[in-house]
């Protein structure tokens, strides 16, 4: 690997999306991509990935994420006296204190909070810090793991036992109830999980809950699966609208492209408590053990060894002190390594199986956008869409579901693409 100005495209396979959405009058979401700027660079910090949900009146929620999206980047490569986990959630918790700050200042700000997602892909792993109940999944295998606990009432009462699963699943409890964000107080509790060991294959997926809100986790495991990223964030965001899209949709989906991003046995372990500044080396040490030397050589000389002795002495505590703090600086701190992990990751773990229900799911879909079409008379090359709807059918037939998966995801998309083209003064909307 090239060490100035490495091409990260050969290494990681990224996508992103943010929409709107079919029913918001803005985009209160907000992500950033920020590969590292050189070889050294995603040694000591890696590449930072973020998705962040605001909430609050006027362009309250949108300036809250914005700030988080912006800031954390910027202070996460500034901080070099602790270790990459520890400056990802430094970070994190200095823009808290931005958001809230803001806020504080500025009336039609107020309470103004965003959600938070971060992944730092290193050497070592991925590391995640993360606050509210936008999500980060990881694809390994056709098993699709939650990365992250969602701080929402719903999840915090299932974990207490207030709530059961069914109750869960019915609605009891509304689902966008958050407990923690960004913003809203001068302090937050932050969650750190990981470091996560990376292996060629593996794809990591950042989003906000207006896609997670309107997609199961099997389908998005199975798209995630079967669809090149670009593809994939696109066939996840129109199922989300198609289903409603009542908020917006963000998502960030990074796949591990090449051995060289793969953790493996010589990456130097991650140490957390381990400032430098702890064990740092004060200058009265260098003044003692410097002065003591001069004295003991001046004194050896000019009155003999008896009298240089006592400087000496002095001279050789102060080397000994000096060693013992390097040697102290070197080995602070408590390692980190595959087998130890932050967090109690994962939250859920969903097989992706075979694929049958996703299939099925996706074909009736595809048959209610169809027949919405129709009806509604749009403009849609027929020719394209029947085509891979045809290819998807072919493939069900055959068990071959993977393709049977990404056809009809094509076509939902085709579809979806036509609607957008549809002349705005028609109702081309449809909700399944």
């Amino acid at each position: 690997m090239s060490e100035s100005l490495p091409n990260w495209d050969a290494y990681l396979n990224i996508a992103s999306l943010s929409d709107i959405g079919m029913r918001r009058t803005n985009n209160q979401d907000n992500l950033i991509v920020s590969l590292a700027s050189s070889y050294e660079q995603w040694q000591k910090k890696g590449h930072v990935f973020i998705v962040a949900d605001g909430m609050g009146a006027h362009a309250a929620g949108e300036l809250a994420s914005k700030i988080a999206v912006d800031h954390i980047p910027h202070i996460y490569a500034r901080i070099n006296d602790v270790s990459a986990p520890e400056a990802l959630k430094k970070s994190v918790i200095a823009a808290n204190t931005e958001i809230n700050r803001r806020g504080q200042a500025n009336e039609d700000f107020h309470n103004m909070g965003t959600t938070c997602s971060v992944v730092s892909l290193l050497p070592q792993g991925a590391v995640v810090a993360h606050v509210g109940d936008s999500r980060v999944y990881r694809l390994r295998q056709n098993t699709l793991e939650q990365l992250t606990f969602d701080h929402s009432l719903v999840w915090e009462m299932r974990a207490s036992g207030q709530l059961s699963n069914s109750e869960a699943a019915v609605g009891k409890i509304p689902k966008n109830v958050i407990t923690r964000s960004l913003g809203p107080y001068p302090d937050c509790k932050v969650d750190l999980e990981g470091p996560f060991p990376l292996q060629v294959g593996d794809l990591f997926m950042l989003c906000s809950d207006g896609l997670t809100g309107m997609v199961e986790d099997a389908e998005i495991g199975a798209i995630l699966a079967n669809l090149p990223p670009k593809e994939a964030t696109r066939v996840l965001v129109d199922l989300a609208n198609l289903r409603g899209g009542p908020d917006n949709s963000t998502l960030i989906i990074v796949e591990v492209a090449h051995p060289e991003m793969a953790t493996n046995a010589t990456a130097n372990p991650i140490k957390i408590n381990a400032s430098s500044k702890r064990f740092g080396i004060h200058p009265f040490a260098w003044a003692t053990l410097i002065g003591a030397s001069l004295a003991t050589a001046l004194f050896t000389y000019s009155s003999g060894w008896v009298i240089g002795l006592i400087p000496g002495i002095i001279a050789l505590a102060s080397l000994i002190w000096i060693l013992s703090l390097i040697i102290m600086k070197a080995t602070a701190g408590q390692e980190v390594t595959a087998g130890r992990a932050f967090g109690k990751a994962p939250y859920s773990r969903t097989n992706c199986g075979d694929g049958v229900q996703v299939t099925r799911q996706l074909a009736a879909v595809i048959n209610q956008l169809q027949e919405g079409a129709k009806e509604q008379e749009w403009k849609v090359d027929w020719s394209k869409l029947n085509a891979l709807v045809s290819e998807a059918e072919e493939a069900t037939e055959k068990g071959d579901l993977p393709i049977a998966i990404s056809s009809y995801g094509r076509s939902i998309s085709f579809l979806m693409d036509q609607l957008r083209n549809q002349n705005s003064a028609s109702d081309s909307s449809i909700e399944l």
